[in-house]
């Protein structure tokens, strides 16, 4: 593999994911690629340094007798080793199959033998325990990868040791890894990403590189990421999402600080110092919730009279109008006392948020905006490799999802299905010729299942999922997720609340509540001494929860009010069932699991 770090960046776009990385390794070799972490220290890696490991990791994939667009799985959290193992794929011409840690040893087996996986990388005994749990499973898997611990130096290999068999293949072959990976055609397979879903077993999407290449060069076209940026990944890489922002990352040359665990990511932007970062609403909701909650007495007073001018100011600014001088010199005041410290929670360095996977409620996005932290809402599914519309640093309309990549065509179809066409749409669902067939039009464009609008700028608002929208016993239609996006940003105590009303004569709600900033809620008022069970079944925060729901329902229409409503004695989960790996709610897991209590509320 080329180290030539004085090589001159050339116009033409390259055909597949590893062409990209031998290009940024030639044009950014001696600067930082990644920040990893040993132990609690943060060490930084060049690109050339990260080219290095990956080629030998890639000559071990070849050494093995992996062919082209031969799947490889990678069955681990977010870390610096998991974009080793997947640049190596790419660079082997081979196809990586994602697999969630979190995900159960029953659909981990069924995807990789679905997707005929020969190699998988392994992070820990944990991972490999689900493997050896169906090993008569998965007869086609030669070798397990690990990340951490040692094998057994035949089936059960660790990364250091693919690494020695590379080293000694390139010995012989030491132009082998470059020859593959400029080989590789832009049609060519490059990823399975099983989507979670919330019903049946997991259907592979099938993204070629010609996807990928998309998606990064896009994110570079719209020039607001550059080599002197740093973004904090902490997303799961096993999901479009992630895996879009390493793309964009080798298009775009900035560094990633990588750290999967979700409870370090506001110390971690403490101490990195981030310039960008992409997350999932529930994210941003913690924070908002947090930030909220924790203002009492006077420094409350302050906090609310500051998003007051603030919010003040913005819709001044967003309308294009000059903002009077009074509210120029509060709001000037209010930076300095109150959205600087908001600002440094982040690190101090945000240029602008990056949200998917899930519609963020416009007053979350408000709130932050008001504070001088930038979310950039955007849009897309996994069959479509992430993206596919995103607002822009200087054309953003908070409440939207943004416009549509630059060669992404997008119609409204009739019953208001967002409806999309392009270079980042699938190539079909692995072997579901039947459930590709359902996913496509006839012309060729993917069905979202998503309820949108699109204004006469261009952007899009996504109004809701198809499938979930009801019809009350009295015949008028309900849309859950935008009265649930109403509470969030109502509640601050708030992590989760589903509405129900199928066929009924109204609707009701179960509802869960942030831990973290019920414990303070609870501590301010001396009830610290109970468990989030008990506070949960207390008068004290039932009333307090009921508040917020009178709040919501002098919102809404008649037929939309929650008549009823229950808080759960537990945190969903993705352990749980409940959500996810993405954070999306799996609506029929969770009114399966409360059947009993949903249908007490119409007894």
């Amino acid at each position: 593999m080329s180290t030539d770090t004085n090589h001159k960046s050339t116009t033409k776009t390259p055909a597949s994911v590893a062409g990209m990385f031998l290009d940024r390794v030639r044009e950014s070799g001696d600067r930082e690629a990644f920040r990893r972490l040993d132990g609690d220290r943060w060490i930084s890696v060049t690109w050339q340094e990260a080219a290095r490991q990956v080629e030998d990791l890639a000559a071990g994939l070849l050494a093995l007798g992996i062919q082209p667009e031969q799947r490889i799985g990678i069955a681990s959290s977010t870390r610096y080793e998991w974009v080793l193992a997947d640049l190596a794929i790419m660079c082997a011409g081979a196809a990586t199959t994602t697999v969630y840690p979190t995900t159960n040893s029953t659909d981990t087996a069924y995807i990789l033998s679905d997707s005929q996986c020969r190699v998988v990388f392994a992070e820990d005994e944990t991972q490999l325990e689900k493997l050896n749990e169906h090993r008569d499973d998965l007869p086609g898997v030669e070798k397990v990868v690990l990340f951490d611990g040692g094998g057994d130096g035949d089936r059960i290999i660790s990364l250091a040791d693919l690494a020695d068999i590379g080293k000694k293949y390139l010995a012989d072959h030491p132009a082998c890894v470059q020859a593959v990976a400029e080989s590789i055609e832009s049609d060519k397979l490059a990823t399975l990403i099983y989507t979670s879903g919330t019903t049946g077993k997991p259907k592979g999407v099938r993204l070629s590189h010609r996807a990928w290449v998309y998606e990064g060069t896009t994110v570079a076209d719209f020039d607001i990421l550059h080599e002197d940026d740093l973004q904090l990944l902490w997303l799961p890489l096993a999901h479009a999402f992630g895996k879009v922002l390493i793309t964009a990352q080798l298009a775009c040359g900035f560094a990633s600080a990588i750290d999967g665990r979700v409870d370090k990511i506001v110390p971690n932007m403490a101490e990195v110092k981030p310039t960008f970062m992409g997350a999932a609403p529930r994210i941003f909701e913690k924070a908002y919730a947090r930030v909220v909650t924790s203002q009492e007495g006077v420094k409350g007073q302050l906090f609310s009279a500051a998003f007051a001018a603030g919010r003040e100011a913005d819709r001044y600014r967003l309308a294009g109008r000059r903002i009077p001088l009074p509210l120029t010199i509060a709001h000037a005041i209010f930076d300095r006392l109150v959205f600087s410290k908001v600002r440094d929670v982040f690190g101090g360095r945000i240029k602008f948020f990056i949200s998917g996977s899930a519609p963020l409620n416009r007053d979350i996005a408000e709130w932050f905006h008001a504070a001088g932290l930038l979310i950039l809402e955007g849009y897309g599914l996994t069959e479509t490799a992430a993206g596919a519309f995103i607002n822009r640093p200087d054309n953003y309309k908070l409440g939207t999802v943004g416009r549509a990549f630059e060669g992404t065509a997008v119609r409204i179809a009739d019953g208001g299905e967002v409806q999309v066409q392009g270079p980042c749409v699938m190539d079909g669902y692995h072997n579901l010729p039947d459930k590709t067939a359902e996913a496509l039009t006839e012309d060729g464009w993917l069905r979202t299942g998503d309820k949108g609008e699109l204004d006469d700028d261009g952007f899009l608002t996504i109004t809701g999922r198809i499938k979930e929208l009801f019809k009350t016993s009295g015949g008028k239609y309900v849309a859950p997720p935008a009265i649930e996006g109403k509470f969030m940003a109502l509640c601050p105590y708030a992590s989760h609340i589903l509405v129900f009303g199928e066929s009924r004569n109204f609707c009701v709600a179960l509802i869960t509540l942030d831990p973290d900033a019920l414990a303070d809620w609870a501590e301010q008022r001396g009830l610290g001494d109970k468990s989030y069970a008990g506070l949960v079944k207390s008068d004290a925060v039932r009333d307090m929860v009921g508040e917020y729901v009178a709040k919501l329902n002098s919102q809404l229409n008649r037929w939309e009010t929650i008549k009823k409503w229950a808080l759960l004695d537990h945190e969903l989960s993705i352990e749980g069932g409940e959500l996810t790996p993405s954070l999306k709610l799996k609506r029929s897991v969770i009114e399966t699991q409360n059947q009993e209590l949903l249908d007490s509320f119409y007894s």
